[in-house]
């Protein structure tokens, strides 16, 4: 009977993902054993220091270097990731199967309203694109570094004094925290970074048996749109350290339309377009957005100088 190990960060919200992605391939595949093992990563093992400082020292990402070392190496034959947190290119050897269906991909503010929000208010939030867009918007608010799985974050809140805290509404849903959901962010002002909501699903290139069993689950509406998403990401040299959104809905007849939008670190600056193209063709889309950004002045906006200044 086969067995396959199956990576995650610690996390309870890792855990849930690993348990929902498995759920239905179990039931596909009554004979196959899948085994879940827990890798820990850099921005695990730090909670204190930015995620670009602890990325920087991990030589890649905060969240999914680890794992991919791991993965590489033959010590786990697929790795579920939240893939928002993933790099856009795979290390050699490894790629990415198209993910199962996706959840909100809308950011959540817990603990208020933004019109409810007193002026100078505090907002706890550690990411880059966050405190841009909250700072475009309500550039009176005093945003609040903080970092940390889904609930510690939301009980600091009141350890810390906050008045409120952004954090992604799918994980918020995985975990049946809808409840802490003060308001869902209009995605007009706050797109989404690029595959909020959905899975990455990460496997060794040669790894057949895996990926014949794993392809059962692939929602490929799904896939076009993080692909469109992520290929605008890597068009502007971007991370998951730097203040873009982007997110892409698909349409009747094949089509799919890209929404992005890229803010300066103190959010006095912001462009964004959108554009349709084939659901077919969605790294040509991406590209092409992204390219329509940098006319408007996108590579400026998120060149390192402007992210000294803030």
């Amino acid at each position: 009977m086969p067995t396959y190990l199956v990576g995650s960060r610690a996390s309870n919200l890792a855990r849930t993902q690993v348990r929902e992605y498995l759920a239905p391939i179990r039931e596909r595949f009554p004979h196959v054993t899948f085994t879940h093992r827990v890798i820990l990563e850099g921005g695990d093992r730090d909670r204190n220091s930015l995620t670009s400082e602890v990325s920087a020292v991990s030589g890649g990402s905060a969240f999914s270097t680890e794992q991919e070392a791991a993965l590489a190496r033959g010590d786990v034959d697929v790795v579920i990731h939240s893939l928002k947190d993933l790099p856009t290119a795979n290390p050699p050897g490894l790629i990415l199967l198209p993910p199962p269906g996706r959840e909100d991909v809308r950011d959540a503010l817990c603990g208020s309203t933004l019109a409810g929000l007193r002026k100078g208010a505090r907002v706890g939030t550690g990411a880059a694109r966050r405190i841009a867009q909250l700072l475009a918007v309500r550039p009176d608010l005093e945003v609040v570094p903080i970092r940390g799985n889904v609930p510690p974050r939301l009980k600091k809140i009141e350890t810390m004094g906050l008045d409120a805290v952004v954090l992604a509404a799918a994980g918020l849903r995985r975990l049946g925290l809808d409840h802490a959901i003060g308001e869902l962010l209009p995605l007009d002002l706050f797109p989404p970074s690029p595959g909020q909501g959905a899975l990455g699903v990460q496997v060794r290139e040669d790894n057949e048996a895996v990926r014949k069993i794993l392809s059962t689950a692939a929602d490929h509406a799904v896939d076009a749109q993080v692909r469109a998403e992520r290929a605008l990401l890597a068009e502007l040299h971007g991370g998951c350290s730097v203040p873009v959104g982007a997110y892409a809905e698909t349409g009747p007849n094949g089509s799919l339309t890209l929404h992005a939008q890229v803010t300066s670190p103190d959010g006095t600056q912001r462009v964004s377009g959108v554009m349709t193209g084939r659901a077919s063709e969605p790294e040509k889309l991406g590209t092409a957005l992204a390219e329509e950004l940098i006319g408007q002045g996108a590579r400026e906006i998120l060149s390192p100088r402007a992210h000294a200044e803030v």
